[in-house]
């Protein structure tokens, strides 16, 4: 049944309200929308703005050239050479692995590789770059090259990787660099990104670590744009990185490299200083390694020969070795006895070969004795029995403090790992020792001959060789400054010390070298301004056991080579205007005389001759045998500067 007229006209009036009623929700939410896109082009456009350049700008930063090391001269010894590498972006890339997995099938990487990247991803921003590939070819280049629109996010980058033109000849001297580690990541938080970057390399050992800040300077910053899929469409802007200054050593190159040249199938160390400024010339530990190496990453063989070694190659020894100095400490207890008037420059003591002590026998070097002997003889023919005595006078609080004015337990101020303090033994440090006790006489008389419990490094010996040599308080220095004057002489203060004393001290010295009856006699320079003044030393490694004696054993050549004694020198020259001190050790050598005093000599005339002396520097006798070994050695040693500087080959 139809709808009457009234009902229709109600209906439509319904109809017409329902339509007014949606009309007007319509123009309200139309109304509203109007309002927001309004107040977003008016008010909020800046915001908006913004939030659209993040989206299509990309930053990327940029990492410093690192520093170079220079020797003395200017020498580059340590730079940053150009090499290749293989990155990916992690936010241009989109899916990280699957993009890796296309990559894999160009570059052929393993799984490890992939698995490394990502584990790094996950604890690096998403804009950093990540080393996929290092030290690439140009094939490889040429390859991602070709597939770049199929790899974005993937790019070849050069970078500057370390480099060390003279490889061992530094290595101890200024360590090497190597990648970060996470250890290295947690020490410097602060500094993480920078850190971050692909290849970035890191200071590990020696004035590489000491001088990281110096020599890596400030990253800079790369904007890019790029379009949706993370593609470079330009470049926006760019703050230069600021690179790493350069450190500037005291060292002379060609002195490093014929000190280990001359040092070649040992276990040594030597140092020259020059005693006016106390620049360290030379610091050489042999043998040596390459720390280049290092740079990458060393394989796990090649880091195993060097740990193995009973030559310790990874030791510096210059720093990090402490020996009994033996008779090369005699001068230090001379000058005490001096200084207490304990001895006239004329009084003998009579040396039979022993003396009996605390109902002990204490023996000379000399079985037979040396007779009567006064001091300067003393340290001329090295006469235990002589000091055995003058320890006697003197007292171990004596020997303690004169041995601290010499350098001895003294830790160096360098810029090098592992310095060691050595040992200056005294009654209050061996009381503190857990099964120390008191001191006894017996101690005393090991002391005053370099044995017993003194230590000492090869730098600490130079240094008192150049406290002989000057009365002064010098400081060795290994870094020079920018100064203009650094190369000048110091005012190292005063020791103090008597000069009619010391000179007493230095004679005895002389003769060491310079005396027919001298323990060095044949290790004397012949040229008169060149003449060195020095004192041997021998420290035990072990005693010949009674079993060895009745065996046949009489000698140190007759022991395994790690039994036998170490061999010291320690000397400074010209003796009439002292410009350096030398020490030399060489890991059971034997005696000092006849194996650390010839390579002394060596650097003293190397140094003064400025390169390879003439055979009239030897006595006439040695001549024929110097010119051989001489000539050798040219085969190992960088050839003299040129306009272009000296080769490094």
């Amino acid at each position: 049944m139809g709808k009457s007229p009234k009902q229709q006209i109600e209906q439509q009036r319904t109809l017409t309200r329902r339509a007014l009623v949606v009309g007007g929700v319509q123009a309200a939410i139309l109304t509203g929308i109007g309002v927001q896109m309004a107040r977003m082009q008016l008010r909020d456009a800046d915001q908006y703005r913004m939030l659209a350049e993040e989206n299509r700008i990309s930053l990327q930063l940029i990492g410093p050239t690192r520093g170079r090391i220079l020797d003395r001269a200017g020498q580059v010894i340590a730079d940053s050479t150009p090499s290749y590498q293989i990155t990916i972006v992690p936010e241009r890339a989109g899916d990280l692995e699957a993009m890796l997995r296309k990559l894999q099938q160009v570059l052929k990487l393993d799984d490890e590789t992939i698995a490394a990247v990502l584990e790094k991803s996950e604890t690096t921003s998403s804009f950093v770059p990540l080393t996929v590939a290092d030290n690439v070819t140009w094939d490889d280049i040429a390859v991602v090259s070709l597939n770049a629109p199929a790899l974005p996010g993937v790019d070849t980058e050069m970078v500057r990787r370390r480099a060390y033109q003279f490889g061992p000849d530094f290595a101890h001297v200024i360590g090497y660099v190597g990648r970060v580690s996470p250890k290295d990541m947690e020490e410097a938080a602060g500094e993480a990104p920078v850190l971050s970057l692909p290849g970035f390399q890191i200071g590990k050992l020696s004035i590489e670590k000491r001088f990281e800040r110096e020599l890596r300077g400030e990253p800079g910053t790369k904007a890019m744009e790029v379009n949706a899929s993370g593609r470079i469409i330009r470049d926006l802007y760019q703050d230069a990185a600021k690179d790493g200054r350069d450190i500037q050593l005291t060292i002379d190159h060609h002195l490093q490299n014929f000190a280990l040249a001359r040092l070649n199938g040992q276990s040594a160390a030597a140092i020259v200083m020059d005693v006016k400024n106390g620049d360290l010339l030379a610091a050489a530990s042999a043998p040596s390694f390459d720390p280049n190496l290092f740079v990458s990453g060393i394989s796990s063989a090649d880091y195993a020969t060097l740990r193995d070694s009973e030559f310790r190659p990874l030791s510096d020894k210059t720093v990090q070795g402490a020996y009994p100095p033996g008779s090369t400490l005699k001068m230090s207890l001379a000058m005490s006895t001096l200084q207490g008037k304990k001895v006239t420059p004329d009084e003998t003591v009579y040396c039979p070969g022993y003396v009996e002590i605390a109902g002990r026998r204490f023996h000379c070097w000399k079985r037979a004795g040396h007779g009567n002997i006064n001091l300067r003889g003393a340290i001329r023919e090295s006469c235990d029995v002589f000091f055995y005595e003058m320890a006697q006078r003197v007292g171990i609080d004596n020997m303690n403090a004169m041995n601290s004015r010499f350098g001895i337990g003294e830790r160096p101020d360098l810029p090098l790992a592992g310095i060691v303090a050595g040992l200056n033994p005294s009654r209050e440090w061996k009381q503190s020792q857990e099964h120390g006790g008191e001191w006894l006489i017996g101690d005393t008389i090991n002391a005053s001959i370099g044995q017993g419990y003194v230590l000492a490094s090869p730098m600490q010996l130079a240094t008192m060789a150049a406290r002989v040599a000057t009365g002064r308080m010098v400081q060795p220095r290994l870094v020079r400054s920018n100064s203009p004057t650094s190369n000048s002489d110091v005012a190292f203060e005063s020791m103090g010390l008597d000069p009619t004393d010391l000179a007493m001290v230095q004679e005895g010295m002389f003769e060491v070298v310079n005396s027919s009856r001298g323990t060095a006699k044949s290790s004397r320079i012949m040229e008169p301004t060149q003449v060195m003044a020095g004192k041997t030393g021998s420290s035990q490694v072990f005693s010949i056991t009674a079993a060895e004696r009745a065996s046949g054993v009489r000698s140190q050549a007759e022991l395994p080579w790690n039994r036998r004694d170490h061999a010291l020198f320690t000397a400074y020259a010209p003796y009439d205007d002292p410009q350096i001190a030398v020490s030399v050790v060489v890991e059971h050598g034997g005696g000092g005389s006849t194996a650390a005093a010839p390579v002394a000599r060596d650097l003293v005339l190397f140094h003064l001759n400025k390169g390879l002396p003439p055979l009239t520097a030897y006595p006439e006798n040695q001549r024929s045998r110097m010119a051989t070994d001489l000539a050798e050695i040219k085969e190992r040693i960088i050839p003299p500067d040129t306009e272009n500087g000296p080769s490094p080959t």
